[in-house]
């Protein structure tokens, strides 16, 4: 039975291979699944033949408690980078005149926007997969790799060596990022600038079943051991991919300096139509001999260098502007443009923010945009190509009614934003604050979102949200497509959404200019609701971080008669309008009188969980850098911007551990 187990498992890591790796599946997914239930069977009645390697381990299981800190047994050095064809040229002419001959090649590959990962295999097995780290250790993240299918936990049969390490980039594709970011949105969580970020935050993600749900996908490029299989780099991945690693179709050999600079400017073209994310191009030295007498700097090898392409930009002809009321009543202009390709993924519409942006980019009706990312996923309009502007077009002019209430606008003072004041009367503002108060990050109501909210408003079950607790089993099936079982997950979410703290109620409630850090601070200054609705303006004012701008939003919000009613609806239907007195206790006040910024991702504690901590550790959350800051706690890829802003400023900045440390943990 041994051999029926691993001839099975040697099957299903062939077969992974090839759906994984080299996109040519040769049986179909049901076939693969029977298959892999079969060994699944024979796991279970032979226990003694399990193997941690196995296929069926992939989607992982127990939740990592943290991540131990690996020294690499080499370093993991970052290249020198160059942003024109120039320097590369300049790079190429230093190569020819060091090795002084001829007889050289460089080795051409995709430069992967992702996080990168080195992984020991020893004889054909995973053994351990480490991340980069600061290049001298890394963090253990074997538990989380194992999940990524296209990374081979058993090599496919060949003369590879006893023990080796292969380096490599964990990616997130583009099509992956874009659903990622959808289901994101409809939560109400926050969004993932680019897939790097995506792929780092997934990859130091605490629960291996997590990573496994994201597909994460790998490419390969580079290969080390004692003994290689050839003193050419590119022969080498070649073989590695024979193995069964997923390497770079793009990665070519070049020959001169002609091939260099072709190889930058297809590249420069056609990367767009890749389906994973790239920033740059890699070029090394292709003989490994030639790399030992090369050598490095203090930094980075000097027989390799990285370009860097620019921002992806694209012209494309708007189509027309529309003006679209939000939740706060705010009107904001969307460009909606002629769809084109950008970074990976369509682009059909791009904010204009406000009037006054709109304004300076003086946009006119059939003008061609220019679009932008810039390596983050929401594109923006940088300019207008005027040479193409149509001789008798017309200016775009901001609406002066709401474009859907029709209710006269009013400028918000000292703002650049244009509101319906409306309130209570126009439609989107009303669906706007039910969906908002379902979300996830308030309520947590779940199959009440964007769409179930619209519905719930036309069929007049729901026009405020105190009315959402009025609702049945009963009267919800047979509207929309809402079923017995929707029906009944709504109302389950409404039951539990009585046991949510009073902070996410004072943040679900839809209070202008009170986010989800005002409400925390607001609910521990003011302990229950009572307290609250007997403040007037002066006491409002007096509670830290609050001012005079907020206060009297909270003061009129809470005086206004539909508010006021559905407080007192949430009352009747027992939903939580007080502190624990267990929780107004502050663990601690090792952050007495400090402002606290948090940049990056964590491996011990979610950045939700890190803003608890600092608050019960008697600091300030701050949501960006200016000289009030004390410092930034900063996890991995932390922004290069707020890097920058940390350097001017002199801000301290704090490793996730050094933080810990501080506070007693």
């Amino acid at each position: 039975m041994k051999e029926k187990i691993e001839h099975l498992r040697a099957e299903l890591n062939r077969h992974n291979h090839n759906y994984y790796s080299l996109n040519s599946p040769e049986i179909s997914d049901k076939e693969f699944d029977m298959m892999m239930k079969e060994l699944e069977e024979l796991e279970k009645q032979y226990p003694e033949f399990d193997d941690p390697l196995s296929p069926t381990h992939r989607v992982g299981s127990d939740l990592t408690k943290g991540f131990e800190h690996v020294v690499h047994a080499r370093p993991m050095m970052s290249l020198s980078n160059t942003y024109s064809i120039e320097e590369v040229d300049e790079w190429f002419d230093r190569i020819r005149k060091a090795i002084d001959s001829k007889d050289f090649s460089i080795t051409g590959e995709m430069k992967f926007d992702g996080t990168s990962i080195s992984i020991t295999y020893r004889n054909g097995r995973m053994v351990r997969a480490v991340t980069r780290g600061d290049g001298t250790q890394g963090d253990d993240v074997t538990a989380n790799v194992k999940t990524i299918r296209s990374i081979p936990l058993q090599l496919l049969p060949g003369d590879w060596p006893e023990e080796f390490e292969i380096r490599g980039e964990i990616l997130m594709p583009w099509e992956v990022f874009e659903k990622l970011n959808a289901e994101r949105a409809y939560n109400e969580e926050p969004l993932f600038a680019n897939p790097r970020n995506a792929a780092a935050g997934t990859l130091k993600t605490q629960d291996p079943r997590e990573v496994a749900r994201r597909h994460l996908d790998a490419r390969f490029y580079y290969l080390l051991a004692d003994n290689l299989p050839s003193d050419s780099h590119y022969e080498n991945m070649a073989i590695a991919e024979q193995w069964g690693f997923k390497v770079s179709k793009a990665m070519a050999r070049l020959h001169s300096l002609e091939d260099v600079d072709n190889y930058i400017s297809y590249w420069d073209e056609h990367r767009k139509e890749l389906p994973v994310p790239t920033d740059g191009l890699v070029f090394k030295v292709d003989s490994l001999r030639q790399q030992l007498n090369l050598g490095y700097t203090a930094k980075s090898p000097r027989w390799a260098v990285a370009f860097k392409f620019n921002p992806e930009t694209a012209c494309t002809p708007l189509r027309f502007v529309s003006f679209e009321t939000g939740r706060m009543g705010i009107v904001t202009p969307v460009a909606n443009l002629e769809p084109v390709q950008l970074s990976g993924t369509i682009v059909k519409r791009a904010s204009l923010h406000n009037d006054d942006i709109m304004q300076e980019l003086d946009i006119h009706e059939g003008d061609s945009l220019y679009v932008e990312k810039a390596g983050e996923i929401i594109p923006q309009i940088t300019g207008v190509d005027k040479s193409l502007r149509p001789a008798d077009a017309k200016k775009v002019v901001f609406v002066k009614n709401c474009p859907v209430c029709g209710t006269p606008l009013t400028r918000i003072f000292g703002e650049a934003a244009w509101c319906c004041p409306n309130k209570y009367g126009c439609r989107p503002q009303i669906t706007g604050r039910i969906e908002h108060f379902c979300a996830r990050r308030m309520m947590n109501i779940d199959g009440i979102g964007e769409e179930t909210a619209e519905l719930l408003y036309s069929t007049g079950l729901v026009s405020t949200i105190g009315q959402i607790y009025d609702l049945t089993e009963e009267k919800l099936i047979g509207v929309g497509r809402i079923g017995e079982k929707t029906a009944k997950r709504i109302m389950n979410g409404i039951e539990d959404s009585k046991q949510v703290p009073f902070d996410r109620v004072l943040y679900a409630l839809s209070i202008p200019n009170v986010g989800e850090t005002t409400a925390k601070r607001l609910a521990r200054a003011v302990k229950d609701i009572d307290t609250l609705l007997g403040m007037d303006l002066e006491q409002l004012s007096m509670i830290p971080d609050i001012g005079p701008i907020i206060a009297k939003n909270i003061y009129d919000f809470l005086r206004e008669p539909v508010n006021a009613g559905n407080i007192e609806r949430l009352r009747e239907a027992g939903v939580t309008l007080s502190v624990p007195e267990e929780s107004l206790t502050p663990s601690g006040n090792a952050l007495e009188g400090k402002t606290v910024v948090i940049s990056g991702t964590f491996s011990h504690h979610s950045r939700d969980e890190y803003k608890d901590i600092i608050m019960s550790q008697g600091g300030k959350n701050a949501g960006s850098i200016s000289k009030k800051t004390s410092f930034v706690l900063a996890g991995e890829n932390m922004g290069p911007a707020k890097l920058q802003k940390c350097e001017q400023l002199g801000i301290p900045i704090i490793s996730e551990d050094e933080f810990l440390k501080m506070i007693g943990q």
